[in-house]
């Protein structure tokens, strides 16, 4: 059964296309059997969506990528040839590859990042919830999850890393020249923003808000910070009041519209500085125009994160020649898989042929006429080796399940 890995990354497609291409998770789980039901070839799938990626992983009745991408572009309400020289399809073992250097963070905008591990496990744990996965992406994940394991473990990629949200407070400290003057917005509470919220700390920021959708959760960021509480209806009345905003949201459109930004930079004397680390972004792109305002999305800061990385890119050698053996041995255990299948496939039906011979034998011996027992030992062992598959084709009929009644079109060679 073919793999494939298919979807677009920051590396070559920009983040107007990816927040586009974006899966809010909570329309991942619908989208997954969407998927499996609208895309003919695919048995298996799972979706990985963040910042940087949006990519599709799944196992295929056949090998055809043009299904996934149909999908995806319709889905996400994309044309399809915006994704010609921005996307890429990766077939099995380069696949394999390619996850596995995803979840270790060697294909991150901040090099090494481990928040990427984290993620990844997220969507297989959102794939298994929807049913979507089978024997093909259990063995992938499970080959990934150790992989990802042996270069935290066996390599100093994830030391000291250089994390979006280590830059954003950096490129702050430039442009004010220090922060304990400085007060800060912070929108959002989860790991991205908790992080951000440390290096303020550490960077000696003079004061600093949280604003949160779930008040609860931002009132406990807040007090492990020695910050204030806010909520998000706050923002607009209370903007004009920070220097710096940093916002990292899962929220499927712009929450600080440019009206509000622009309505805040009038009632100051000082640049307003924004940092957006949300895919698909929280703050509408357009105030960047705006006068004595600075806004800076996630790709802006690729030139910060990436300062510094040449000790961890020492490690990278380690690291790719764990991720390449892992790769080998996720072949390995593909091609063990289809033998094993093979042999069960190959003892049941001998089993039954056993079965059916003795019985004939002692019809034989009972002096039944040879001609009887031949006619009945052919019927006995069809109906016997066609029991199984006949009643999975009527489970996927009922079922609509094409893929599988394709799939049964090929293995017994039918029009």
């Amino acid at each position: 059964m073919p793999l494939l890995a298919y979807g677009v990354s920051f590396r070559m497609a920009a983040i107007e296309l990816r927040e586009r291409l974006a899966f809010p998770q909570e329309v991942a789980g619908s989208a997954l059997a969407d998927l499996r039901a609208q895309a003919a070839p695919v048995a298996e799938a799972a979706i990985l969506s963040t910042c940087n990626r949006t990519e599709i992983y799944c196992a295929l009745d056949h090998a055809d990528q043009e299904p996934v991408a149909q999908w995806m572009a319709a889905h996400r309400g994309v044309a399809l040839h915006e994704l010609d020289g921005v996307s890429y399809a990766l077939w099995n073992r380069d696949a394999a590859q390619h996850l596995m250097r995803v979840a270790a963070g060697l294909d991150s905008q901040a090099f090494g990042e481990p928040q990427i591990l984290g993620q990844v496990k997220a969507a297989y744990d959102l794939a298994r919830a929807a049913g979507t996965l089978g024997p093909e992406l259990n063995l992938l994940a499970q080959t990934t999850f150790n992989v990802a394991k042996r270069v935290r473990t066996e390599t100093d990629i994830g030391k000291h890393p250089v994390s979006v949200a280590y830059a954003a407070v950096a490129m702050a400290q430039r442009l004010f020249g220090g922060l304990a003057d400085a007060r800060a917005l912070l929108v959002g509470a989860g790991e991205t923003i908790e992080l951000v919220a440390r290096h303020l700390r550490k960077a000696g920021v003079g004061a600093m808000s949280i604003a949160n959708r779930t008040p609860e959760r931002a009132r406990h960021l807040a007090q492990a910070m020695d910050a204030e509480a806010l909520a998000l209806d706050d923002i607009a009345t209370r903007l004009a009041g920070f220097d710096i905003v940093i916002s990292g949201t899962s929220a499927p459109h712009h929450i600080i519209p440019k009206c509000v930004v622009q309505n805040a930079a009038r009632q100051r004397r000082r640049p307003l500085f924004l940092v957006d680390l949300a895919v698909p972004r929280d703050i509408d792109p357009a105030a960047n125009a705006l006068d004595q305002v600075c806004l800076r999305s996630i790709d802006d800061l690729t030139a910060i994160v990436n300062e510094n990385g040449a000790a961890r890119r020492e490690q990278a050698q380690r690291a790719e020649a764990l991720i390449e053996a892992g790769a080998a041995r996720h072949e390995r255990e593909r091609r063990v898989q289809g033998e094993a299948l093979l042999r069960e496939v190959r003892r049941q039906a001998d089993a039954m042929r056993d079965a059916a011979a003795a019985q004939a034998q002692r019809r034989l011996r009972q002096g039944e006429p040879a001609a009887d027992v031949l006619a009945r030992l052919a019927r006995d062992l069809t109906n016997k080796l066609m029991h199984a598959p006949t009643a999975a084709i009527r489970t996927a009929s009922a079922e609509a399940r094409g893929d599988l009644l394709e799939c049964a079109r090929t293995l017994y060679d039918l029009d």
